[in-house]
């Protein structure tokens, strides 16, 4: 990374308890060996060795409390719990996707700022930890979706829906933006409008990783999965990293949405950490995907304390968001909501959106294998599952409720957040059993209609 003229840069340093939680943090986390355990849990990895065990309580489970699992064999229900894991941990590399770029894009900005040594050693670090956990994610994911569904695992399913939850299809950003071709604005466009309204004054804070990509010919990436991936289509995404790296504001920004990421994800992943330490406690054997989880949320404890500092410190120290880095961050913020956290899964246990996105998926789950159906008796448990009230919804409306009450407490002090932001207002809105249901049968009848036509056809 090139070196900024200190002579051309005001360096504005971390107050005493910034400075002291980032040196903190960044000395324990140096210091930890969690990553290396991790990578040696993947390198030894064998399914057929952790098949038999549950790799987390049971009711973090696909299909947990609805009538489909109560009449499920142990090792179904074993296998659905092996599903959970893989899924969680799948969306969470992609999450950690988005991580691996915007590390990179603010860390560049924080070295333009200058005074941030400690703090851009610590992103650089959280980088690399990244790329190990996830690369030991998709080696557990692939290991165990060949062992559960043989050949079928890698092959692309025929879509069976296109209509189904539109309100959260990608593409569909809930902005009314001008008929424009988005995706092949020049990269320099981007740069130019996000530099120019932004709080950076002017381009001495540009992020050095973005010049960085523009001195080597590169093209900045394009994020399609993970929360970011999601919240912002393709077409927009260059836009979004752009802006990331255009101001030290907006670099904050970025650290309040990796901040919902990580609350995201310790809504769950705290169960696993306590299923480790039952199973320590009591010798019994720990499956390595435990063994990994436990590991892994003890590697992004240090994460998310440098997600929280910078979201809820460290942006005070630079100057006032414009009014368009406002606008960007509750847009994103906004969308994030609506995306994520809009919702109430019967089946999916701590997921906060309906279960239109997941039909497919858990079509191909009942007729793989692990439960061998025909087409009308899968299409029967879904029904029962996703159309009906059952344990496993009152039981993610206690996720719901522990993950709300946090993120209110996280988000309420952002006094750049519009009140439904601040005060988790969509979120709060989508905890109704009632609604959920009304939600999944209509689009639970979309995919039947669908599906039978591609049966008779």
């Amino acid at each position: 990374m090139t070196t900024t003229n200190a002579k051309t840069v005001k360096a504005i340093p971390l107050n005493s308890k910034n400075e002291i939680v980032t040196n903190t943090t960044y000395r324990n986390n140096i210091a930890s060996n969690y990553t290396e355990i991790i990578e040696q849990l993947e390198k030894n990895f064998s399914y057929e060795e952790n098949k038999n065990e549950y790799w987390g309580p049971v009711e973090l489970s696909i299909f947990y409390g609805s009538p489909l699992y109560e009449q499920a064999s142990e090792t179904q229900k074993i296998a659905l719990n092996h599903l959970y894991w893989i899924t969680q941990y799948n969306q969470t590399a992609a999450t950690e996707a988005n991580a691996v770029l915007y590390n990179q894009v603010t860390e560049g900005v924080f070295n333009a700022v200058g005074g941030y040594d400690i703090l851009c050693k610590e992103l650089s670090l959280e980088t690399e930890q990244e790329h190990a956990h996830m690369h030991a994610f998709h080696s557990v994911g692939y290991a165990t979706r060949k062992a559960l569904f043989g050949n079928t695992a890698f092959s692309r399913p025929k879509p069976i829906l296109s209509k189904i939850n539109s309100k959260h299809r990608l593409t569909n950003i809930s902005l009314n933006l001008p008929n424009l071709n988005w995706e092949n604005l020049k990269e320099d466009a981007w740069k130019r409008i996000s530099i120019q309204l932004s709080s950076g004054n002017g381009k001495q804070f540009y992020s050095e990783y973005l010049l960085s990509l523009e001195q080597m010919g590169r093209r900045i990436p394009v994020q399609t999965s993970g929360l970011l991936g999601q919240v912002v289509p393709a077409s927009l995404s260059k836009l979004l990293t752009t802006n990331f790296g255009s101001s030290p504001f907006s670099a904050c920004f970025f650290y309040a949405t990796r901040y919902m990421a990580n609350m995201l994800l310790k809504n769950w992943e705290q169960r696993y950490l306590q299923h480790y330490k039952q199973l320590d406690q009591s010798g019994s054997i720990i499956p390595a995907p435990v063994a990994i989880s436990y590991y892994h949320m003890l590697d992004e404890s240090f994460h998310t304390t440098i997600s929280q500092l910078i979201s809820q410190d460290l942006y005070k120290e630079f100057n006032k968001p414009t009014l368009y880095e406002q606008l960007m961050a509750n847009a994103v913020f906004y969308r994030g909501q609506e995306l994520l956290l809009s919702g109430l899964s019967g089946v999916m246990p701590s997921t906060f959106r309906n279960d239109g996105v997941f039909l497919q998926p858990l079509y191909r789950i009942l007729r793989s294998p692990v439960f061998d159906f025909d087409h009308d008796t899968t299409m029967h448990w879904l029904q029962r599952a996703l159309c009906e009230e059952h344990d496993g919804y009152h039981m993610n409306l206690k996720h719901h409720h522990r993950l709300l009450t946090a993120m209110k407490h996280a988000f309420q002090p952002l006094n750049y957040l519009w009140p439904v932001n601040r005060q988790l207002g969509i979120m709060s809105s989508g905890c109704s059993i009632m609604r959920n249901l009304q939600a999944n049968k209509k689009d639970y009848d979309l995919f039947s209609k669908s599906s039978n036509q591609m049966k008779n056809s």
